[in-house]
This record gives structure tokens, C-alpha cells and sequence, in this order.
């Protein structure tokens, strides 16, 4: 049955009269809280939209492709456990978290900003500018640097649409610090006006260590590519990100470390970026600069400095359970739908602590893979989600069904050390 209509005490906006006014109780009065800035405003709107029909099944529908990724989530939890054929339809093309291949393992990687990589070559130069993500690499034993690699990507007449760019290995003699690629970026800037995804350190331990990458000042790529979405950096050594700026399209932040310093989380936490949904933090081991405590991580958990976060990845951490007892009590859970506390140290202790917060069955996806959590603990989080076995990453996607519950990553468990005289438990990358 429609029920579209006003009640008799719904207010009207403005104290005009139905026929002048928006009457706040009916449909119409839903769809003008909906555009609202305020997000509480928007999400109590979106609870009320169910009350009127099919026009406001309608509504919420539509909020699944709403701009903020909150209204989305708030959206889905509505519709997940209804039954008509429209909503299981749209539920279906509901994809609650684009970036799955950060569930991949450390090293060169495959897929960057949802693109396939292939290494640049200047024989066959850019084909799919928008599709592909291209790799730079240079080397000790290659003839050819990496400043020149560029220069002939540069040249190609589809630079200007290219939208992913990956610079892997820059080392050459004894410049291995980042700032020859940074300043080459910055500088091309007025040539590559497409650019949307930069990752600058795709290097694999076998060819580098991750301890021995020496980044560098990182926000001049921010400054010089507002228009840039995905940022992701490797190599922890002298990162900044200095001064702090503003950036309105980055959707999301990825800093892989062996050891991140408290100094440039707090760097991270300063910097303004309202478009914000993606926030992953390798934290690695203090013997490689990881000096950082559960308290570096309080503005980003308690102070609401990027609240249209849908991913929240603070992974390969010493202090696992201490970061689990705080995210529990984050508003954040609220509205996130992935929380990746992978390659830590989480203990039995830790997950169960996960365990008994109810906001954590409301996710999508929890992983909890490369901890220290025994076979017992693990079996337990099949009581408020589906364990799942993350054998071919590539294929993860396919298998989550929107309407079934929470899916927890849990695979390969580490055991502890038992012959170590500080650390039973190790973060997975660290040297």
C-alpha cells in the first residue's frame, strides 16, 4: 500500500501550508532531509524514507549510489534483508568495497586503482591510458635510468590521458632517495592532466627491503595533482608529508612500512582531505622506526579527521590488541565497512575483545589474516560472519553475496616466537 501522503502532525518547513511548503513527515519532506549537510540529518531521513511505500523503497535505492560512501552503507543495512526482487537486483550491483586487491600479499604488484600493471616500454608505449596502470623501473644492472624511462613516457602522444602511474624501482648508485622521481612528477604536472592514481615505491623485498627504501616529502604530488585519487607509498625511511595541505578528491591513502614513525602519522593526521574513504597504515616493527602507540592513531579514531572513511586499514602492527580495545569504541565503526587489522600481532585476547562489539557484525569484511589467533578463535567468529579462506585474492570479489553477513578473513595464522627474548608476536613486514 502507497503511503505517500502527510500526517496529521507532520511540520511543515518555512510554517508554510502543505501546498506552499515540504511537509517534513512526507516522501517529499524525506528527499529534502536527504540533501542536507548534515550527515545525522541525512542518515534519519534515510530510516524514515522505509515508512512511505514503494516510492520510499525507491528513495533507498537510489541511496545506493549516493556521493558519500556513509549514505551508501547506511542504505545497504536497510535493504540487505528485505526480499523484493528489486532490491535483491540492486544489492547485486552494490559493491561495498572497490579495492580488493588489498588483501594481496607484499610485493610487485598486479592490480593498482583497480587497473592491471604492465611495465611501460617505450617500443609499445601507452595503449590504454585509462584501463592500465604503468610502471617505471630502473635498476643497477640497467643501462637505461629512470629519469630517462619517464622522459620517453612523457613523450607518448596519450600522456596527457593517462590516469595510473607506478614508479617501482628508482635505485641507481647512490641515489636512492625518492626526491629525483617526487620533483620529475611535480615537474610533469602540466602533461600528465589525467593523472588520478600514483603509487610511488612498488618495489618487492627480494629487490629492496622495505627498511631500505628512503622516502621522502610526499605532499608536493598532492599540491600538484588536486585532481589525483589514490595515493600509495612503500618505504617508511624519512616519509613526510609536510606542510599539511588540503586535497578535495583523494579518495584514498595507503602508506606500506616497515617501521612508521608517530612524527608522519601525525603528518598524515593534519592533512585535509574531506573526499577521503580509503586510510590503510603499515605500522611494521620499531627495531626500523616504528615508534608509533595506539595513541598516534587517536585522531584518526576518536576525532573524526577523515569521516568518510569506508576502509579503515591499520595493518602489520606490534600492537594489534591495543588497536583492537580502541577501535571497539570508535564512532568510525558506524560507518566503515572494512576494518583491516591484518599482519599484526592480534591475540586471542585482542580478538575477542572484536568479538563482543556488536557494531563488528555490521561490516562487510573484517581481516584478521597473518595474526596469532588459534584455530578455536578463529571457529568463533563464524557465530557472527562467514570465515572465509582467502586462497585466490583475485576471485574474493565474486564470492561475497551482499545479502549474506559479515565475512572475516582469517587465514594464515602465524606462531609465535618462541625462542625471542622481547617479542613473542611479530608484525609480517618489517626489515
Amino acid at each position: 500500500m502507497q503511503n505517500n501522503q502527510s500526517r496529521k502532525e507532520d511540520a511543515v518547513l518555512g510554517g508554510q501550508s502543505p501546498f506552499q511548503g515540504i511537509a517534513t513527515g512526507s516522501i517529499e519532506g524525506v528527499k529534502l532531509r536527504l540533501n542536507s549537510p548534515v550527515m545525522e540529518v541525512r542518515v534519519t531521513a534515510l530510516n524514515d524514507a522505509l515508512n512511505y511505500g514503494d516510492a520510499g523503497l525507491e528513495v533507498v535505492l537510489q541511496a545506493l549510489q549516493d556521493r558519500s560512501r556513509q549514505i551508501q552503507r547506511s542504505a545497504y543495512r536497510l535493504l540487505r534483508k528485505r526480499q523484493e526482487l528489486q532490491v535483491k537486483l540492486a544489492l547485486q550491483k552494490y559493491e561495498p568495497w572497490q579495492r580488493f586487491e588489498r588483501l594481496e600479499e607484499y610485493g610487485n604488484a598486479t592490480i593498482f586503482s583497480d587497473r592491471q600493471m604492465v611495465d611501460f616500454s617505450p617500443e609499445n608505449g601507452i595503449t590504454d591510458p585509462v584501463g592500465t596502470a604503468y610502471a617505471l623501473r630502473s635498476d643497477y644492472c640497467e643501462a637505461e635510468d629512470m629519469a630517462s624511462k619517464f622522459a620517453k613516457l612523457l613523450e607518448d602522444p596519450l600522456a596527457s590521458k593517462l590516469e595510473a602511474l607506478v614508479f617501482g624501482m628508482w635505485i641507481k648508485d647512490d641515489e636512492d632517495i625518492s626526491i629525483p622521481p617526487v620533483n620529475a612528477l611535480v615537474t610533469a604536472k602540466d602533461r600528465l592532466t589525467n593523472l588520478k592514481a600514483v603509487f610511488l615505491g612498488d618495489i618487492a623485498w627480494d629487490e629492496y627491503e622495505i627498511s631500505w627504501i628512503r622516502q621522502s616529502d610526499i605532499s608536493p604530488i598532492l599540491t600538484a595533482y588536486p585532481q589525483l585519487e589514490v595515493l600509495q607509498v612503500r618505504g617508511g625511511d624519512g616519509l613526510e608529508f609536510t606542510p599539511p595541505v588540503r586535497h578535495d578528491n583523494l579518495k584514498a591513502l595507503i602508506v606500506e612500512t616497515g617501521g612508521l614513525s608517530r612524527t608522519t602519522v601525525a603528518q598524515i593526521c593534519n592533512l585535509n582531505l574531506p573526499a577521503l574513504e580509503h586510510l590503510e597504515l603499515w605500522f611494521g616493527s620499531e627495531d626500523y622506526g616504528g615508534d608509533c602507540w595506539v595513541e598516534s592513531v587517536n585522531p584518526i579514531l576518536f576525532e573524526q579527521k577523515f569521516p568518510n572513511l569506508t576502509y579503515l586499514g591499520l595493518r602489520n602492527s606490534q600492537f594489534s590488541d591495543e588497536i583492537a580495545d580502541a577501535v571497539v569504541r570508535s564512532p568510525l565503526l558506524q560507518s566503515i565497512s572494512v576494518l583491516d587489522l591484518s599482519m599484526g600481532t592480534l591475540s586471542d585476547a585482542g580478538a575477542e575483545i572484536l568479538l563482543n562489539c556488536a557494531a563488528i557484525s555490521e561490516l562487510d569484511i573484517l581481516n584478521l589474516s597473518e595474526n596469532f589467533l588459534s584455530e578455536d578463535m578463529v571457529q568463533r567468529f563464524s557465530q557472527i560472519g562467514t570465515v572465509q579462506q582467502l586462497v585466490d585474492f583475485e576471485q574474493f570479489p565474486q564470492q561475497l553475496a551482499p545479502d549474506e553477513k559479515l565475512h572475516i578473513v582469517a587465514d594464515r595464522q602465524k606462531d609465535e616466537d618462541e625462542d625471542s627474548y622481547v617479542h613473542n608476536r611479530y608484525c609480517s613486514v618489517a626489515e
